[in-house]
């Protein structure tokens, strides 16, 4: 009797388990019917590429933006391309600038007055001008590479560009302190090369006036052909500046840096040369106004190799002159030529 009602049990409990099992297969399951095609999913051109095409010179960009070069593009005459508002990205795209103007005149990229927030990047600005190699510069082409009217511009930066042929200036966006040069290239300008507040990892050849200046100068090289300044800076590092008939390499405070010149200062500190190399033909090879410590100064028939107010560690070459010249000097060493030293310490 106990096993008949225990299975009876069993029996039910299972039949229960059962149900409560099914109640999803009692439901409707909903329609059939297809909803239609899919939507599409794709990003528009517009979306992947955010940016504003430029295939044709003259340009204007008359709006904030992002905009990039589909070609190379050449004028005849006059300015490339103009930046005429805040807020602007040009990508040149690996892109070649050009004009060919009988007589250099006009912008590659021109940039109005006073503007802000700017981005020049990654491309070239030719022209045809030339150095008669007497540094009288002529020839087709345009007068400057990157230059602005009026106030200078705010919040600039020029990276990867290359600049050659220019009448005048290569690539100049002003002395503010928001305004940086890195990784660019200029060559055969008959004015100033680069200018900037900040030049990082530059090089600006064959300039017809200073070659490249700025604030702070890093890993940079200039050399001008007539009487500006290879490299002039505020603090200069890491650099290499020459000139034919001006300073070499002028700073405030110039470390690791080397400077040549043929007729004038080689490598002039007015402050502090650390670690630094200044030769000149008939000029002073390294004259520092303040100190130098770890300098070399070498003169082959100018006034002094190495002048300073105060001289640590130095090195002077002078044949047949005055290799040293200094207020004080402490362990320094005349390789050749003679000292002109008021107070002398640890030296012969």
């Amino acid at each position: 009797m106990k096993t008949k009602l225990n299975h009876q049990l069993v029996a039910a409990v299972g039949l229960l388990f059962t149900l409560n099992l099914q109640p999803s297969t009692l439901l409707a399951q909903g329609s059939l019917t297809p909803p239609g095609p899919p939507a599409p999913t794709m990003k528009t051109l517009q979306q992947v590429e955010p940016r504003v095409p430029i295939s044709s010179a003259p340009f204007t960009i008359s709006q904030p933006g992002s905009y990039y070069l589909t070609t190379n593009l050449t004028v005849s005459g006059g300015n490339a391309i103009t930046i005429a508002t805040n807020g602007v990205t040009l990508d040149l795209n690996g892109f070649t600038i050009a004009s060919t103007a009988p007589s250099a005149t006009g912008y590659g990229i021109y940039i109005n007055s006073g503007l802000r927030d700017i981005a020049i990047q990654n491309g070239h600005i030719q022209g045809g001008v030339t150095n008669n190699g007497s540094g009288v510069f002529s020839g087709p082409g345009f007068g400057y590479g990157i230059y602005y009217s009026g106030s200078a511009p705010q919040n600039v930066r020029v990276s990867g560009v290359s600049v050659s042929g220019c009448l005048y200036d290569g690539i100049s966006v002003g002395g503010g302190a928001s305004t940086t040069v890195e990784n660019c290239v200029v060559r055969t300008v008959g004015g100033v090369g680069i200018a900037a507040s900040i030049i990082r990892g530059c090089v600006a050849l064959d300039c017809g006036s200073t070659a490249i200046g700025g604030n702070e100068l890093s890993d940079s090289r200039g050399e001008s052909v007539g009487i500006g300044y290879g490299v002039l800076a505020t603090t200069a590092h890491n650099c290499y500046g020459k000139s034919h008939s001006g300073t070499g390499l002028s700073a405030y405070t110039a470390q690791n840096s080397y400077g040549y010149s043929n007729a004038g200062t080689g490598l002039y500190a007015s402050g502090t040369a650390i670690g630094c190399y200044g030769e000149s033909i008939s000029g002073t090879g390294l004259y520092a106004f303040g100190t130098a410590i770890g300098c070399y100064g070498v003169s082959s028939s100018g006034p002094r190799g190495l002048f300073a107010l105060n001289a640590n560690t130095c090195t002077g070459y002078r044949s047949g002159g005055r290799a040293i010249e200094a207020a004080i000097a402490n362990g320094c060493w005349a390789a050749l030529g003679t000292n002109l030293i008021t107070y002398k310490y640890n030296m012969p």
